[in-house]
């Protein structure tokens, strides 16, 4: 056996005698550590299946009236609710780290801004992680919503903005583009308010933006200095 291949005999041997050593030394330690890492998954198997996972199903089941109210346009109900069922506040309150409270974030800060209590639609838009692409464009486009109720144009139009940029759909993406170009014209910016509309123009043709925008377009571009 050559001498080069007598060392890594050697080193190999080495190694496993010292990982046999450290067993041996540690045994107790190792036990331990073994024993706990079962322990903590065992605790978090047995905390989702006995904890969150009947918490989520029962305020999944709390929160169908409450969005049945929202969709009625029952706000108040929606909010509060009626006595029997909770509303989206209660329903955040009882169930802060489920989906459904999550989604009550959502459903709330709409609420508030429907009915022109803006400080606080933003607050809870703010809060809600948002769940699929649709209601995230929309809770960013609420806040853009509520800011320029607020005079907060700046504010409106980096919201409408990120709105806009959330997802490159046909329904959301054109809707606030045109927010955001109407914020740039209060603004008095009418030059990137044009190259929004033309924007929709050319990649959003057939939206309901789309199709009304040659007039904005015409508009925009008469103010254009």
């Amino acid at each position: 056996m050559a001498e080069q291949d007598k060392d890594q005999v050697i080193d190999i041997t080495e190694t496993i005698d010292k990982a046999e050593n450290y067993v041996q030394e540690n045994k107790k330690s190792l036990a331990i550590i073994g024993g706990t890492i079962i322990l903590v998954i065992g605790g978090y198997l047995g905390y989702n299946n006995f904890i969150v996972k009947p918490q989520e199903e029962n305020a999944q089941k709390q929160m169908f009236v409450a969005e049945r109210y929202f969709q009625n346009d029952s706000i108040d109900l929606a909010i509060n609710g009626d006595g029997n069922f909770p509303g989206f506040q209660q329903i955040i309150d009882d169930y802060g780290s489920s989906n459904s409270a999550n989604l009550a974030h959502y459903y709330l800060g709409i609420s508030y801004l429907k009915k022109g209590q803006y400080e606080k639609a933003i607050e809870y838009l703010s809060g809600y992680d948002a769940e699929d692409d649709v209601t995230g464009a929309i809770a960013l486009g609420g806040i853009g919503d509520a800011s320029l109720e607020l005079g907060k144009n700046d504010d409106a139009l980096k919201y409408y903005k990120k709105a806009a940029d959330w997802d490159d759909n046909a329904f959301t993406a054109p809707l606030y583009l045109k927010k955001a170009a109407v914020v740039h014209e209060l603004n008095g910016d009418f030059k990137a308010a044009l190259e929004i509309y033309e924007k929709i123009q050319k990649d959003f043709p057939t939206s309901t933006e789309g199709r009304d925008v040659e007039r904005m377009i015409a508009y925009a571009r008469g103010m254009v200095k």
